[in-house]
């Protein structure tokens, strides 16, 4: 069988490292599904995602001249999924990782929205304000902790 980029295809994994899996293609061929090539979620063990012996779908991502073949196990399963669209929710461009908050940007509110545009200035003393009071609650829950934590040792 002829190998192209492209191709999605049933493989048994015949090695793990922790950089990546190795796959038996069939045919004597073998290739490499790099470790952010496993999930579409952050990977810290490749363990926790597949293991030696399993037979995984992959997609070829690239064959090089060498012979060498990289694989994915993400993308292969988005494209079994025809007519999945992906949604804001799916995380666009962030590899994996959770959205990041911007806490300085103030809740965008409808009596924000009709005053206009908001300077930098009160946007930072907004974020200033809920700062502190984000260090207060956890000032206030710690402190319980330690009062909890003294009256059990006085028993």
């Amino acid at each position: 069988m002829q190998l192209e980029v492209g191709m999605v295809m049933d493989a048994k994994v015949t090695g793990i490292t922790n950089f990546g899996a190795f796959v038996d293609l069939g045919e004597g061929k073998s290739g490499m599904v790099h470790i952010s090539e496993v999930a579409s979620t952050y990977v810290r063990d490749i363990h926790d995602f597949i293991s030696e012996g399993q037979q995984v779908k992959v997609k070829i991502i690239n064959i090089y001249p060498d012979g060498k073949i990289n694989l994915s196990i993400k993308k292969a399963q988005e494209t079994s999924q025809p007519g999945r669209e992906r949604l804001p929710s799916d995380r666009h461009g962030t590899q994996g990782r959770p959205p990041r908050r911007n806490f300085a940007r103030p809740a965008q509110t409808a009596s924000t929205l009709s005053e206009g545009p908001v300077s930098f200035e009160d946007m930072l003393s907004k974020f200033k304000q809920s700062s502190d009071e984000r260090i207060a609650d956890l000032r206030h829950s710690e402190n319980n902790r330690r009062s909890t934590a003294r009256s059990r040792s006085r028993k």
